[in-house]
C-alpha cells in the first residue's frame, strides 16, 4: 500500500525513496542497560519496562553482533526478499557505554554485507558530544537514525512513570544532535497514567515543532514483572480499548508534519510476557482499525500540523 493510500507517510515507503528497493531492520541486542536501572539515574527503570528492555535476549545467550545481523538477515530475506538492512540496536540505551565499546559494535554490524545503517535506540541523557560525534562519523557513509524515547512532554509524566529525565533534556539532546546528518525518531507512549486527550496533542504538537525526521507510537501495554503490572492487578491503572487507542494515533499523525516519517504505529510485545490487554497482539486488527479511522475522518497526517 502506497503511502498516500495509507494516509501517512510510513518507514517503508520513506527506505524505498531513499535505497530503492526493500529494506528491513534487524534487531540487535549487546547486553547494555540503562542508567535509569544501575543507580546513575535511578534503579528500577521506567515503570512499564522489565529487566528484558525490549531485548532478545540473545547477548545473555552469548550471540555476537554478527551473528544476530547473519540470522536475522536470512530470516527477513526469505520472508520479505529484502537484500538491505538497518541495524537496530534496541534493547535498553544503546548509546550507554564508552565510545570505543559501541564503536565495536556498531562496527562489527556495519561490516555485514547488506547493511546500510544503523538505527540506534537510546535515552535523550545519554548522547554526550563524544557518542554525538561518533554516530556522525557514520552518517557520512550510512544512514543512521538515533531514536530518543520520550513517552511525553509532561514533565508530571516523566516523573510518575520515573523516566529519570525531563521534556527539557530531551530537546537539548534534539539540538545537539541536529546539524550533524543524523535522522532523528522519538517515541511516544499513548496511555500514560494521567493523560487524556488533551496533553497528547500537546505531545504531538511539541514534538512536531522540534524538526525532528521520525516518531514511533506505542501503547502503554502491562508487562509482567514491571511496577505497572502490580498497579494493574490492583486496579490503579486501565488500559485503553483498542478503539480508544486508534482514535488517539491519528490525533497524534493529524498533528505530525506530511514529511515526518511514521516508523511505528503500535509495538510488538512478546506474548509470553504480555499481561494486558489482550488485544495488543493484534497487531493487523490495530493497523487497520488506525487506517479506518483515519479514512472515516477523512483525515490524513499533517491535516492538523499548522493549526493543533
Amino acid at each position: 500500500m502506497q503511502a498516500d493510500q495509507l494516509r501517512y507517510y510510513d518507514l517503508n515507503t520513506y527506505l524505498r525513496e531513499q535505497f530503492g528497493c526493500r529494506v528491513q531492520k534487524i534487531s540487535v541486542d549487546t547486553g547494555l542497560t540503562c542508567p535509569n536501572r544501575d543507580g546513575a539515574v535511578g534503579t528500577g527503570g521506567c515503570i512499564y519496562c522489565n529487566t528484558q528492555g525490549a531485548g532478545t535476549g540473545a547477548h545473555l545467550s552469548g550471540v555476537s553482533v554478527s551473528r544476530q545481523i547473519q540470522s536475522g538477515k536470512a530470516f527477513l530475506g526469505r520472508r520479505y526478499k529484502a537484500n538491505k538492512f538497518i541495524a537496530y540496536f534496541q534493547a535498553f540505551s544503546n548509546t550507554y557505554a564508552p565510545v570505543k565499546t559501541l564503536a565495536g559494535f556498531y562496527d562489527e554490524a556495519l561490516a555485514a554485507e547488506g547493511v546500510v545503517g544503523l538505527s540506534i535506540g537510546t535515552r535523550p541523557d545519554c548522547v554526550d558530544d563524544s557518542v554525538l560525534a561518533l554516530l556522525e562519523s557514520y552518517a557520512k557513509t550510512h544512514m543512521v537514525w538515533v531514536e530518543y524515547g520520550l513517552q511525553s512532554m509532561h514533565d508530571d509524566t516523566l516523573d510518575f512513570i520515573n523516566r529519570g529525565h525531563d521534556f527539557e533534556c530531551f530537546k537539548d539532546a534534539v539540538k545537539r544532535t541536529q546539524g550533524r546528518g543524523i535522522k532523528i525518531c522519538t517515541h511516544l507512549i499513548l496511555g500514560l497514567p494521567g493523560e487524556d486527550r488533551n496533553r497528547i496533542r500537546q505531545t504531538a504538537r511539541a514534538v512536531a515543532k522540534l524538526g525532528i525526521d521520525g516518531v514511533k507510537l506505542h501503547l502503554l501495554y502491562v508487562v509482567k514483572g514491571t511496577p505497572l503490572e502490580r498497579m494493574y492487578h490492583q486496579g490503579d491503572f486501565t488500559c485503553l480499548t483498542q478503539d480508544a487507542y486508534a482514535s488517539l494515533v491519528c490525533d497524534v499523525i493529524e498533528r505530525l508534519p506530511s514529511h515526518l516519517v511514521i516508523q511505528r504505529l503500535t509495538g510488538d510485545p512478546h506474548p509470553e510476557e504480555m499481561v494486558a490487554p489482550r488485544w495488543a497482539l493484534d497487531k493487523a486488527g490495530t493497523l487497520n482499525l488506525i487506517r479506518k479511522v483515519l479514512a472515516q475522518r477523512d483525515s490524513r497526517q499533517g491535516k492538523y500540523a499548522h493549526t493543533g
